[in-house]
Protein backbone atom coordinates (compact mmCIF):
# COMPACT_ATOMS: atom_id res chain seq x y z
CA UNK A 1 0.00 0.00 0.00
CA UNK A 2 1.32 3.47 -0.69
CA UNK A 3 0.39 6.92 0.37
CA UNK A 4 1.07 10.50 -0.70
CA UNK A 5 1.11 12.98 2.05
CA UNK A 6 1.08 16.52 1.13
CA UNK A 7 0.76 18.75 4.04
CA UNK A 8 -1.81 21.27 2.65
CA UNK A 9 -3.58 24.77 3.90
CA UNK A 10 -6.27 23.64 2.36
CA UNK A 11 -7.55 21.03 -0.55
CA UNK A 12 -11.18 19.62 -2.03
CA UNK A 13 -11.78 16.75 -4.24
CA UNK A 14 -14.67 17.32 -7.19
CA UNK A 15 -16.56 14.58 -8.62
CA UNK A 16 -18.63 16.32 -12.04
CA UNK A 17 -18.20 19.69 -10.92
CA UNK A 18 -19.93 18.80 -7.32
CA UNK A 19 -17.60 19.00 -4.29
CA UNK A 20 -17.81 15.37 -2.65
CA UNK A 21 -14.94 16.42 0.15
CA UNK A 22 -13.21 19.29 1.63
CA UNK A 23 -10.87 20.41 4.07
CA UNK A 24 -8.61 22.92 5.23
CA UNK A 25 -5.04 22.44 7.72
CA UNK A 26 -3.74 18.82 7.24
CA UNK A 27 -3.07 16.39 5.28
CA UNK A 28 -3.98 15.64 1.68
CA UNK A 29 -3.71 11.29 1.20
CA UNK A 30 -3.54 9.90 -1.99
CA UNK A 31 -4.13 6.02 -1.48
CA UNK A 32 -3.07 2.95 -3.48
CA UNK A 33 -3.98 -0.41 -2.92
CA UNK A 34 -1.70 -3.64 -4.45
CA UNK A 35 -2.20 -6.75 -5.10
CA UNK A 36 -1.59 -8.32 -1.38
CA UNK A 37 -1.95 -5.41 0.64
CA UNK A 38 -4.41 -6.61 3.59
CA UNK A 39 -5.75 -4.71 6.92
CA UNK A 40 -2.29 -5.16 8.37
CA UNK A 41 -1.07 -2.70 5.78
CA UNK A 42 -4.12 -0.65 6.60
CA UNK A 43 -3.25 -0.37 9.93
CA UNK A 44 0.32 0.65 9.55
CA UNK A 45 -0.15 3.05 7.21
CA UNK A 46 -3.12 4.89 8.91
CA UNK A 47 -1.19 4.87 12.43
CA UNK A 48 2.01 6.34 10.32
CA UNK A 49 0.15 8.63 8.80
CA UNK A 50 -1.44 9.61 11.84
CA UNK A 51 1.41 10.25 14.00
CA UNK A 52 4.03 11.28 11.22
CA UNK A 53 5.49 14.57 12.75
CA UNK A 54 5.33 16.82 9.21
CA UNK A 55 3.68 20.12 10.70
CA UNK A 56 6.28 22.59 12.31
CA UNK A 57 6.53 23.38 15.70
CA UNK A 58 7.26 26.93 17.33
CA UNK A 59 10.89 27.12 16.44
CA UNK A 60 9.82 25.60 12.74
CA UNK A 61 10.84 21.78 12.80
CA UNK A 62 8.56 19.28 11.80
CA UNK A 63 7.95 18.42 14.97
CA UNK A 64 3.89 17.83 15.16
CA UNK A 65 1.91 15.51 13.51
CA UNK A 66 -1.42 15.84 12.18
CA UNK A 67 -3.04 14.69 15.54
CA UNK A 68 -1.33 17.10 17.28
CA UNK A 69 -2.38 20.17 15.11
CA UNK A 70 -5.73 19.07 15.24
CA UNK A 71 -5.64 18.69 11.16
CA UNK A 72 -7.65 17.14 8.75
CA UNK A 73 -7.01 14.41 6.45
CA UNK A 74 -8.21 14.57 2.74
CA UNK A 75 -7.99 11.02 1.22
CA UNK A 76 -8.22 10.24 -2.35
CA UNK A 77 -7.67 6.45 -3.84
CA UNK A 78 -5.59 6.40 -6.60
CA UNK A 79 -4.61 3.19 -8.21
CA UNK A 80 -2.05 4.88 -10.27
CA UNK A 81 0.61 4.68 -7.25
CA UNK A 82 0.81 1.21 -8.38
CA UNK A 83 1.95 1.74 -11.56
CA UNK A 84 4.83 -0.05 -13.13
CA UNK A 85 6.67 2.72 -15.55
CA UNK A 86 9.87 0.42 -15.67
CA UNK A 87 9.24 -1.30 -19.58
CA UNK A 88 7.77 0.70 -22.49
CA UNK A 89 6.26 4.16 -22.50
CA UNK A 90 2.77 2.80 -21.29
CA UNK A 91 2.32 2.42 -17.61
CA UNK A 92 1.28 -0.81 -16.26
CA UNK A 93 -1.54 -1.93 -13.53
CA UNK A 94 -1.63 -5.36 -13.18
CA UNK A 95 -0.26 -4.49 -9.47
CA UNK A 96 -3.19 -2.63 -8.58
CA UNK A 97 -5.21 -4.75 -6.12
CA UNK A 98 -8.56 -5.68 -7.37
CA UNK A 99 -11.48 -2.85 -7.61
CA UNK A 100 -13.55 -4.86 -4.50
CA UNK A 101 -10.62 -4.97 -2.03
CA UNK A 102 -9.12 -1.88 -3.05
CA UNK A 103 -12.28 -0.24 -2.03
CA UNK A 104 -12.46 -2.47 1.04
CA UNK A 105 -9.17 -1.50 1.92
CA UNK A 106 -9.65 2.25 1.40
CA UNK A 107 -12.96 2.36 3.28
CA UNK A 108 -11.19 0.55 6.30
CA UNK A 109 -7.81 3.35 6.09
CA UNK A 110 -9.75 6.20 6.57
CA UNK A 111 -12.07 4.16 9.36
CA UNK A 112 -9.30 3.90 11.22
CA UNK A 113 -8.56 7.64 10.68
CA UNK A 114 -11.49 7.96 12.00
CA UNK A 115 -11.23 6.13 15.03
CA UNK A 116 -8.32 7.99 16.03
CA UNK A 117 -10.36 10.76 16.23
CA UNK A 118 -9.27 12.49 12.85
CA UNK A 119 -12.02 14.49 10.52
CA UNK A 120 -11.30 12.93 7.43
CA UNK A 121 -13.22 13.88 4.20
CA UNK A 122 -12.72 11.26 0.99
CA UNK A 123 -12.94 11.37 -2.31
CA UNK A 124 -15.31 9.04 -4.51
CA UNK A 125 -13.90 5.19 -5.27
CA UNK A 126 -13.31 4.73 -9.17
CA UNK A 127 -14.48 8.24 -10.07
CA UNK A 128 -12.93 10.51 -12.33
CA UNK A 129 -11.73 13.49 -9.77
CA UNK A 130 -10.01 16.83 -9.85
CA UNK A 131 -8.04 17.26 -6.97
CA UNK A 132 -7.48 21.01 -5.46
CA UNK A 133 -5.12 21.60 -2.83
CA UNK A 134 -2.57 24.26 -1.72
CA UNK A 135 0.80 22.73 -0.57
CA UNK A 136 2.18 23.72 2.54
CA UNK A 137 5.94 24.16 2.52
CA UNK A 138 5.56 22.59 -0.59
CA UNK A 139 6.09 19.29 1.75
CA UNK A 140 4.72 15.66 -0.09
CA UNK A 141 6.26 12.37 2.07
CA UNK A 142 5.60 9.26 0.06
CA UNK A 143 4.57 6.01 1.98
CA UNK A 144 4.86 2.38 1.41
CA UNK A 145 3.88 0.02 3.89
CA UNK A 146 5.97 -2.70 2.19
CA UNK A 147 9.05 -0.65 2.80
CA UNK A 148 8.88 1.86 5.98
CA UNK A 149 7.41 -0.50 8.42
Amino acid sequence: MRAVLQRVTQAHVEVDGEIVGAIDRGLMVLLGVEEGDDRQDVMLLARKTAELRLFEDTQGKMNLSVEDIGGELLVVSQFTLAADCRKGRRPGFSRAALPDTANALYLDYIEQLRQRGLTVAAGRFQAMMQVHLVNDGPATFLLDSRKVF
